[in-house]
């Protein structure tokens, strides 16, 4: 019987180790979230592509002939930026919701501490990308966007649940099969950021949403 105690208590202590030095209330439907606001937004894009059929453009995209229309990297751009702002806003709903429903604070110091390591390489990668397109690099873009984006996820994911570690890995290996298919850039960006964030999300749900 006393035995049992201690392991009992050994497991308790542990948890509340755990709580404190790891980020705990990441949602898995987060990811779903987030996947599939990238897959919409993916959709729009191709779509703003589709309907510049009469636009010709160079190399760089940029819009030639006597009627340029709107810079279309421009209006990727802003799209991109709104898919990121929702998936970002579903992200801090969901995990506020799941921390709340734990009895657990959102923002701690594990919180705080994650998201210092995810943002590192998350801006010097947005920065890189954004040096890429006004020097006219656009081709890899999208593959910087999944390399950057999968190493922040690496970086952070030694404070949050292994699944974010495992994640990065796929983001960085589908970011370099991108940058040797140039063509396919907005499919390996639907794929990363959306099938892969999905795919996550349910994995997330299953093992710990819905206990």
């Amino acid at each position: 019987m006393s035995n049992n105690t201690n392991i009992e208590d050994l497991k308790h202590i542990r948890n509340l180790m755990e709580r404190s030095s790891k980020f705990l209330s990441l949602s898995g439907l987060s990811g779903i979230s987030a996947g599939t606001l990238a897959l919409v937004g993916a959709a729009v894009a191709y779509f703003v592509l589709l309907k510049q059929g009469a636009v010709k453009y160079d190399e760089h995209m940029n819009a030639t002939g006597n009627n340029p229309v709107f810079g279309i990297r421009l209006q990727l751009a802003l799209l991109a930026g709104t898919v990121l702002i929702c998936a970002v806003c579903a992200a801090w709903y969901f995990s506020l919701h799941k921390a709340k429903k734990a009895g657990l604070k959102l923002w701690t110091v594990a919180t705080r501490r994650t998201l210092y390591h995810f943002m590192i390489p998350l801006i010097a990668g947005g920065i890189f990308c954004i040096a890429m397109a006004l020097n006219n690099n656009i081709h890899l873009v999208a593959s910087a966007m999944l390399v950057f984006y999968g190493l922040a996820l690496v970086n952070s994911g030694k404070f949050t649940v292994d699944e974010v570690h495992y994640l990065g890995i796929c983001e960085i290996i589908l970011g370099l099969a991108a940058g040797f298919f140039l063509n396919y850039g907005l499919l390996f960006w639907a794929a990363g950021f959306g099938v892969l964030h999905i795919l996550y999300g349910i994995r997330m749900y299953n093992k710990y949403d819905r206990k």
